[in-house]
């Protein structure tokens, strides 16, 4: 059942489509009102529909605010605040845990405040898929996938439960079980609809724009099918299950114009690398990006989902296309009902959100634009997605960095224990056809396979260095792989299927053969990986590889046979065939009319429609899973994977004042591009970190550790691993790398240290450089920030989730100001930070802080609060967004 508003702009209509009546809120009488909307961007006018549909329900929405969103277009530049609320959320299970693990805690909560336990039910449908469990330990063989799954289980079973628990407990929620596929492509091939349906209080069918918000930065995904998606904190996504709205700015929109089409050989991959860079050099945090133009009629629906996957990586809100026939064949191949698909083309002609090639440009903050003829075959590495490198380059990069970052002189080689052959800087240890990025597009796998073909064909085989894995985003890839005979190929050099899940993209890449990992490890071995992920940051993949590139399908086998990233892929061999002759690049290499023949003769909706119809039912392990619903979750004693957390204790009705914070000292001091992945690792846990002691005292043995992602059901762990990532560089210790700091002239763990802290009554603060928080939306960055005591955060510059992240934490985000830095104002770990002023704070404000020397002596420098809105000041007065929704509720 969905609210709406009182609609007293009087914009509800009805339409009528294959025989059935549907009500919507209509731009054209909207226009009679607000004056012409034709130009605004599509994504701004999903915005517009939405604030239409809910105006003037007590929602907040009111019609100046209607009027704001439509004369954007005299002036596209961000403003005033908006509420928005999306259709539905989505999440995975790495970030799903923790969001069920509060939901559960808020249940416990609102009944000790008095309140109504159910209430805690999500309001909009929720879709929770498992999919960043799976690990690669076994690979390069037939029963590899089933053992993957086995050891999944054996891992997982306390949160499977849990999870299933929460799909027999909560309204509106439902899970898909493992090894069904990667959030995003299930979304994609799946649960988004284009146009959403629902019944309002009167019975009558409401159509409007799908839109969705996802506890995984690439739910922009879904923005290639013409659906408003993108990635918040877990916290903010349950705040939206419970009826919040998303407090936002009317953002700024730059547009991306595309001309031309991509050259033979050139892949999707190959251009989202090459927009990436673009954007990131452009500045697009917190914008939304709007692809247009000719060059859009050459691209697929999966190529579009590519550009659409990456917005993280380039740091836009969303990467949007809107709907045209190709759309409607996608939807079509993927299984969508006739009726569905006839619904999405009349809404979107009658509202304007059809790809018209005729129409005038819409209206932008910005443009910039790209001959798709200019893209070439590319990778990006070794540790930013936005770092791309032309692939002739590729040695040359490394062997420059390996000098330059790393060191060395020249390449070292050495030889591996028992395994007959050597291993060097360079050397590709891992080869992973992994994340939905790239294996929801068939033309990549296709060509992959292809590749794989004509390699296997002359006899080739990966070198023996490299981990090899194969792990789609759907089951349906299998089935095309193997109807194009290209699965045994596949099979034949090593890409046997591992799994269907995240794996090496989140960092599941799993164990290194022993004697590789001890010969990296003993000799300071610079080793590579290359996978066709979204995401190569540094202590991401593996802890054993320091240099990651991401690369398209065919060319993460192709390294796999070269073994090496540090000769050139074009004029060197990739190897010898069984006759002994070289084999180069080009020989292997598949045309784009070999792609598309097998496409067209290997995909149909029947596959789809198949592989979808029993998407919740699950293998034998889940249904074996017995659970029963209940009011309230029955937290099991001494359990490491789910514990109650300790946000709602001793919380009351009314929230304490705000104080100023006093005498703070500096937990970390960082440097630029901190990502989501330093604060909080999801990877592998060191077994002599305070996560690893905390296990090891729990009776876990270290083969049981799992990963800090899987763990995010318990704080304690979680707390433990923040700022743990074995790569992170605090200056305020120099020289080493890891999750160490100072207190009181010692060097220990940052957990230890802000424990000590903690004692001491002493409040914490970090700071960093330029854009802190970079990639995933993982919720637990700002969670374990709050936990280890930290009340404030001072950067240059913040990346979009993490900021409101910290928002709804009860952490302030304050931005230095003018040309102040930490270096230029030369802050040390030495330093203690007042910050004035909290008890008057509004939304960016500027803050005065005092900085006092170990001297004695002290100054002051000015910083912006990033706390953007009235909504977000009113999460912070609370401690955070989920304590002031629950006092909400429970009043």
């Amino acid at each position: 059942m969905t609210q709406v508003g009182k609609d007293t702009l009087g914009t509800r209509s009805t339409m009528q489509v294959g025989g059935k009546s549907y009500a919507y809120y209509s731009f054209r009488k909207a226009a009679e009102k607000i004056g012409d909307i034709s130009r605004l961007p599509f994504s701004m006018k999903v915005l517009l529909e939405n604030l239409l549909r809910f105006e003037d329900a007590g929602f907040t929405v009111s019609t100046d605010h209607i009027q704001a969103l439509a004369d954007w277009q005299k002036n596209p530049v961000t403003g005033n605040e908006i509420q928005y609320r999306p259709a539905r959320v989505l999440m995975q299970d790495f970030t799903g845990v923790p969001c069920v693990v509060d939901l559960a805690a808020m249940r416990d909560a609102i009944a000790k405040l008095g309140g109504d336990t159910s209430k805690i039910n999500p309001l909009v449908p929720v879709h929770l898929v498992i999919d960043h469990s799976v690990m690669v330990d076994e690979f390069g063989h037939p029963k590899a996938f089933e053992k993957n799954v086995e050891l999944e289980y054996q891992r997982n079973f306390e949160r499977y439960d849990f999870l299933k628990w929460g799909s027999k407990s909560l309204a509106n929620f439902k899970a898909v079980p493992p090894g069904t596929g990667i959030c995003h492509q299930v979304n994609l091939e799946h649960i988004a609809q284009c146009v959403w349906t629902s019944e309002d209080e009167s019975g009558e069918t409401i159509a409007y724009p799908d839109t969705c918000v996802g506890t995984d930065s690439h739910t922009t995904m879904v923005n290639g099918l013409g659906v408003l998606g993108w990635g918040v904190g877990g916290i903010e996504a349950e705040a939206a299950m419970l009826g919040q709205p998303v407090s936002m700015l009317i953002p700024e929109v730059v547009g991306f114009k595309f001309t031309g089409q991509l050259q033979e050989g050139v892949t999707a991959t190959d251009l989202v690398l090459t927009c990436t860079q673009m954007l990131r050099a452009k500045g697009v945090v917190g914008r939304f990006v709007e692809y247009f133009g000719p060059g859009l009629s050459t691209l697929s629906l999966a190529d579009r989902a590519t550009l659409a996957n990456m917005a993280p990586e380039y740091g836009a809100t969303c990467g949007f296309f809107g709907i045209d026939d190709k759309t409607l064949e996608y939807l079509r191949l993927t299984g969508r009902a006739e009726d569905q698909i006839a619904l999405v083309e009349a809404y979107a002609k009658e509202q304007g959100f059809w790809l018209d090639p005729a129409a005038p440009e819409p209206v932008f903050t910005s443009t910039l634009e790209l001959d798709l003829a200019s893209v070439v075959p590319s990778l990006a590495g070794p540790k930013r997605p936005q770092d791309k490198v032309v692939l002739p380059q590729v040695d040359e990069l490394f062997n420059k960095d390996l000098k330059d970052v790393y060191h060395k002189d020249a390449p070292q080689r050495v030889p591996v224990d028992t395994a007959g052959h050597d291993i060097g800087d360079g050397d590709v240890v891992i080869a992973a056809i992994t994340s939905c990025t790239n294996t929801s597009n068939p033309d990549v796998l296709i060509a992959a396979g292809l590749v794989a073909k004509k390699a296997n064909e002359r006899g080739m085989k990966p070198k023996p260095w490299v981990k090899t894995s194969l792990a789609p985003g759907s089951q349906v890839v299998t089935d095309y792989l193997k109807k194009a005979g290209l699965q045994d190929h596949l099979d034949a050099i090593g890409f046997d299927l591992v799994g269907y899940g995240c794996t090496t993209c989140i960092g599941n890449s799993g164990p290194l053969a022993p004697p590789i990992s001890a010969a990296i490890n003993g000799n300071d071995i610079v080793a590579a990986s290359v996978l066709s992920g979204n995401r190569n940051f540094e202590g991401r993949v593996s802890p054993d590889v320091r240099a990651n590139f991401l690369a398209s399908p065919p060319l993460v086998v192709a390294y796999a046979l070269k073994g090496t990233v540090t000769t050139d892929m074009i004029d060197t061999p990739i190897g010898q065939d069984k006759d002994g002759a070289d084999v180069f690049l080009k020989d292997l290499w598949p045309t784009n009319d070999e792609v598309a023949q097998i496409r067209s003769g290997s995909i149909d909706r029947q596959m789809f429609e198949t592989r979808y119809a029993d998407v919740y039912k699950g293998d034998e392990h889940w249904q074996a899973i017995d659970v029963v619903g209940s009011d309230t979750y029955q937290w099991r004693a001494g359990s490491t994977y789910i514990a109650n957390p300790p946000y709602f204790d001793g919380m009351g009705m009314t929230p304490a004042p705000l104080t100023d914070i006093v005498a703070a000292k500096p937990l970390a001091i960082l440097g630029d591009s901190v990502t989501t992945d330093h604060i909080s690792p999801a990877g592998s846990i060191k077994e002599d970190s305070p996560g690893g002691r905390y296990l090891l005292d729990h009776q876990v043995a270290k083969p049981d550790f799992n990963s800090y992602g899987s763990r995010r059901g318990n704080h304690e762990v979680m707390m433990r691993g923040t700022f743990a990532n074995i790569r992170i560089r605090n200056e305020m210790v120099p020289g080493v790398e890891g999750g160490m700091t100072t207190y009181k002239g010692e060097v220990m763990a940052i957990y230890d240290a802000a424990m000590k802290h903690q004692a001491d009554g002493t409040p914490l603060v970090v700071v960093a450089g330029k854009e802190y928080g970079t990639g995933s939306s993982r919720d637990w960055a700002a969670k374990g920030t709050n936990l280890l005591g930290v009340r404030a955060v001072i950067v240059e510059s913040f990346e979009r989730i993490h900021r409101s992240n910290l928002v709804g934490m009860g952490v302030l985000p304050l931005q230095f100001t003018g040309t102040d830095t930490r270096e230029t104002l030369g802050l040390t770990g030495e330093d203690s930070f007042t910050i004035h002023g909290l008890a008057t704070l509004t939304p960016g404000q500027d803050v005065e802080v005092s900085v006092t020397r170990p001297n004695g002596e002290s100054f002051t420098f000015t910083a912006k609060c990033r706390i953007d809105t009235a909504n977000e000041m009113e999460y912070y007065r609370n401690g955070g967004i989920l304590q002031y929704v629950l006092r909400k509720l429970a009043a």
